[in-house]
């Protein structure tokens, strides 16, 4: 089982006939043997390769073999490779005490014993391969281990994109239900209220001042369902990349201006009203639709949390892009918030009216994205925010402003 792991063995004497009598005796197709004449040769080696075993000459010219083991015990990669001392001299107990005192696991005596040798040099053979096999499956296991801290880490953050998927689904729900309820009241108890006048033959309630009020409120009621349905499409269409763009050429300050006489009346209901400042012509081609859409949630944004102060809105050329701002003076929005405002279903929390799904900024990014241009925020809270837009004008147009 262990066979693949291929064992290194390391011989040093001086006399070259010994070291080939050494070889012979210990080599096999499961190891490699190196031979070294000297303690400079053997270190070389040993600083190059992994041993499992070292079989040393104690007496050597130079450097003898317990000086070279005593280097070797003193060395981090090499103090952990077991040394058999040969040696031809007798058997006296304190020459081999010396031995093992420079770090022998073993003891050899000329003429050595071929039999003695082979075995005790396939026990350190084999002790080797289970030393190395256990340090790989230890690795094996810190492997795995690190892979499953990995894998752990990679469920706990999918599971707190669950539980945030879930809490918006959750949130997003009793927005909806709380936003469509609020003009389908409004339209029932319209109904109910017309179905009692007929039923009392109540002819007074339906005259044409009252009938064109009726109409307008149910208008109104009928416009909140639509716009909450479309922005529930618009998110489908994103999310499926099917939104469509369908570019023609306008002047990015025409739309705006014509835009904001529609808010005349929105902005009279928030007692507010809406400055607008036009800069140059900035013909572009983008799409009006999609474009009005954008500057129309800001517009109703800023006076619906612009606490009854004028809106400010301008329409400028910087860089190479047509640029629409729309600033208010109202509540403001954190820096943490204004992380936050462009992702689905997020609605600033405040005193003021926080009606709608909290989609209008989502989509107008991804509008404006899709338009190759990009929208931002400056704000600080208590003094209002300013939304930016900006939409690449055509080549054309920016070489003849240089």
């Amino acid at each position: 089982m262990l066979s693949h792991i291929h064992a290194k063995l390391l011989i040093v004497d001086d006399l070259p006939e010994n070291l080939l009598a050494l070889d012979a005796l210990i080599k096999g197709e499961d190891r490699e043997v190196h031979q070294a004449q000297s303690a400079d040769q053997a270190l070389a080696l040993l600083l190059e390769h992994e041993f499992a075993l070292a079989i040393l000459d104690v007496q050597m010219p130079g450097m003898n073999g317990f000086e070279l083991a005593e280097l070797m015990r003193g060395t981090e990669k090499t103090k952990n490779i077991p040394i058999v001392f040969v040696s031809a001299a007798g058997r006296e107990m304190n020459y081999a005490f010396k031995g093992y005192e420079s770090g022998a696991v073993d003891f050899l005596h000329k003429p050595l014993d071929s039999l003695a040798v082979k075995s005790k040099v396939a026990v350190f053979v084999d002790l080797f391969r289970q030393r190395k096999a256990l340090g790989q499956q230890l690795e094996a296991l810190e492997r795995s281990r690190e892979e499953q801290e990995l894998l752990l880490a990679q469920l706990q953050v999918t599971r707190r994109e669950l539980e945030h998927a879930v809490r918006m689904r959750d949130d997003f729900m009793s927005i909806v239900s709380h936003e469509v309820r609020t003009p389908l009241n409004g339209l029932i108890l319209e109904t109910q209220l017309r179905k009692l006048h007929l039923a009392k033959d109540n002819a007074d309630a339906f005259t044409l001042d009252k009938m064109r009020a009726m109409v307008e409120r149910d208008e109104r009621q009928i416009n909140s369902l639509i716009r909450l349905i479309e922005d529930m499409l618009d998110v489908s269409r994103i999310r499926t990349g099917k939104l469509s763009i369908r570019p023609s050429q306008f002047d990015l300050g025409q739309l705006v201006g014509g835009l904001i006489e529609n808010f005349e009346a929105q902005a009279a209901a928030a007692e507010s009203r809406i400055e607008f400042e036009a800069g140059v012509p900035l013909a572009g081609v983008w799409d009006e639709f999609r474009i009005e859409q954008v500057v129309a949630n800001l517009l109703t944004n800023a006076l619906r949390y612009g606490a009854k102060s004028p809106v400010q809105v301008r329409t400028f050329e910087q860089g190479g892009m047509a640029c629409v701002e729309v600033r208010d003076h109202g509540i403001g929005i954190s820096e943490h918030n204004q992380q936050r405002i462009f992702q689905q279903f997020e609605r600033v929390a405040s005193s003021q009216s926080s009606a709608g799904l909290g989609l209008g900024l989502y989509i107008s990014e991804q509008i404006v994205l899709a338009h190759g241009g990009g929208i931002s925020v400056h704000s600080v809270e208590g003094e209002g925010a300013t939304f930016t837009v900006c939409l690449p004008l055509p080549q054309s147009l920016r070489e003849n402003d240089r």
